[in-house]
């Protein structure tokens, strides 16, 4: 197929890059020239902007930091005439997802709500989760490219905001385990337990998890800390989730605490960090460090 891509960042470009594997001649956009430029010397061709990209395909994807952004690009494609589908990969959230929809299905053009868990070394690997949702022969449509993008893919239903609100759902479980075994790890490394001995057993035990498993072992026990998913983008997460949680009458309790930690770390200057770097400040305050002995 022929299709664009908007937005080939830190795990767009992982998608530009098995889309092209797989044969797929590509379109994109970035705001950043360089991200566009490193697409483009991988095979795909540049489009100067958003329009000029959906003047060329019939499918538009789209991987974007920010619902506001997406929803911006999505009111452009909308007045580009030959767009068939707009297929979002971005964490939009429910009710921005909703608004886009009207505004897309105005124009005759079916959205599929898609967005992905498992971060950039999952983006490049193609094991992904994805979490879609849209009119079922739209999906039908796309379930073959999403399939390149990642391993575990799921149709949710066919109102395109119901993997949005999964993927916020995700986002914020992760958010507060991570959180919460980053204060416990750190309470026993204090008490004086070996930081990987107490991963070995947390991890075949009942209180392994995600954060215990891949992210602390791979970022914080050798203190390299890379930068996979930012602070920043994961409090938007569960601000979304909460809010949205309101607006339904759920209530929440717990995972409030770790939108309220993740917001005190952006205000340290931790927001385009990696969403484990917080655990530093649990580290100063007991005045112990997770890591590895040299």
């Amino acid at each position: 197929m022929k299709l664009g891509l908007i937005g080939v960042g830190n795990i767009g470009q992982h998608f530009a890059n098995r889309l092209l594997a797989a044969g797929h001649e590509l379109v994109v956009h970035d705001k950043s020239a360089a991200a566009q430029q490193r697409s483009v010397d991988r095979g795909a061709t540049g489009a100067d902007s958003v329009t000029a990209l959906a003047s060329e395909v019939s499918i538009v994807l789209i991987c974007l930091p920010m619902p506001a952004i997406v929803a911006d690009v999505c009111r452009e494609i909308a007045q580009v005439k030959g767009v068939k589908i707009v297929l979002d990969l971005s964490t939009t959230g429910p009710s921005v997802t909703q608004d886009i929809d009207a505004v897309l299905s105005a124009q005759g053009i079916p959205l599929i709500g898609a967005p992905v868990s498992g971060g950039t070394v999952a983006a490049e690997k193609g094991t992904l989760a994805v979490m879609a949702a849209g009119p079922k022969t739209t999906f039908d449509e796309v379930e073959p490219i999403l399939k390149v993008l990642g391993k575990n893919v799921f149709y949710l239903g066919a109102d395109p905001s119901l993997g949005q609100t999964t993927k916020i759902i995700n986002n914020t479980l992760y958010a507060t385990s991570m959180i919460a075994s980053c204060e416990a790890l750190v309470y026993g490394v204090k008490a004086g337990l070996d930081p990987q001995t107490l991963l070995d057993v947390i991890n075949v035990s009942s209180g392994r998890s995600f954060a215990t498993l891949e992210r602390i072992p791979q970022c914080v026990l050798d203190r390299s800390f890379p930068v996979r998913f930012t602070t920043a983008l994961l409090h938007k997460d569960v601000k979304m989730c909460i809010d949205e949680a309101e607006k339904l009458g759920v209530p929440m309790s717990v995972n409030p605490a770790a939108r309220q930690f993740l917001a005190f770390a952006i205000s340290q200057g931790d927001g385009d960090r990696d969403n484990v770097f917080p655990i530093r400040h649990i580290e100063q305050w007991a005045g112990v460090e997770f890591g590895k002995k040299p």
